[in-house]
């Protein structure tokens, strides 16, 4: 059970500037026993409230971003749901993993993305290659932003191992971009993983898919010599894998056992 602090020991200035630092630059409620945050750039809410021994207590309303949140390992869960961070460091982190997954869940990439084709095609205007010139826009604005979502999905870190050096990693389709039949298809944050260079080659070329379980599954034109040199070991997996995207997976699954046929 989460047992709440008096009023008096719920640092207002403290949860609000973790808020502000943190994607959460609007106090919502100023309560008694909590402080409830929101943002211009999304339209989730946390709430905060004491819960005891210097343990904060953070409350999402049901919906996508606290089912994603609750699939990161390291994430600690109340009984009564709400997530846990044990010192105001811990609450910094985590209202920006809880931001960053609002920014992406579950529609806020599209509308981002019909904003700035928009204005794009606004100032080019009308010519002879009108039609040529909308889909090159369509689909550099709309990379742009799929990778910032993954960033944002997946932390800033690589879906297999970590690694959370940008210029390491990649956008990766599950369905390829050109095959979607929407830009809901190619925005969509569960169309894809961020992935290490080397992972990402191997699983657009189809060398390199997961089952349902997330756990990577080598094609066998991957020869032991170079999973040894690429560090692919048996144990190679996803850090955390949502219903999502095996409705994706699953057609890439059938190309990955396709082309081991060829």
């Amino acid at each position: 059970m989460i047992d709440e602090d008096s009023v008096n020991s719920l640092d207002r200035s403290l949860v609000t500037k973790a808020g502000y630092d943190h994607g959460w630059e609007v106090v919502v409620e100023d309560a008694a026993e909590h402080l409830t945050l929101g943002s211009a750039n999304h339209a989730a809410r946390a709430t905060v409230r004491s819960a005891g021994a210097g343990v904060w207590a953070v409350s999402l309303p049901p919906g996508p971003v606290p089912a994603e949140l609750a699939r990161v390992p390291e994430v600690r869960r109340a009984p009564e749901g709400a997530f846990l961070a044990r010192d105001d460091r811990e609450l910094g982190a985590l209202l920006a993993h809880a931001a960053r997954l609002a920014r992406t869940l579950p529609d806020l990439p599209r509308q981002k993305f019909a904003q700035a084709v928009a204005a794009e095609l606004a100032v080019l205007g009308e010519g002879p290659s009108a039609t040529e010139v909308e889909r090159l826009v369509r689909q550099r604005v709309g990379q742009d932003i799929y990778r910032e979502s993954l960033f944002d999905y997946w932390g800033g870190a690589c879906a297999v191992t970590g690694i959370a050096l940008p210029e390491l990693l990649r956008a990766s389709h599950t369905k390829p971009w050109a095959a979607c039949a929407s830009d809901a298809e190619r925005l969509d944050v569960f169309n894809g993983f961020l992935l290490a260079a080397h992972l990402d080659a191997l699983f657009d070329r189809y060398l390199l898919t997961f089952d349902p379980a997330g756990l990577a599954v080598m094609s066998p034109r991957v020869d032991a010599f170079t999973r040894t040199r690429l560090g692919l070991t048996p144990d190679l997996r996803l850090r955390w894998l949502s219903p999502e995207h095996e409705t994706y997976l699953a057609g890439h699954r059938e190309e990955f056992a396709r082309q081991i046929i060829v």
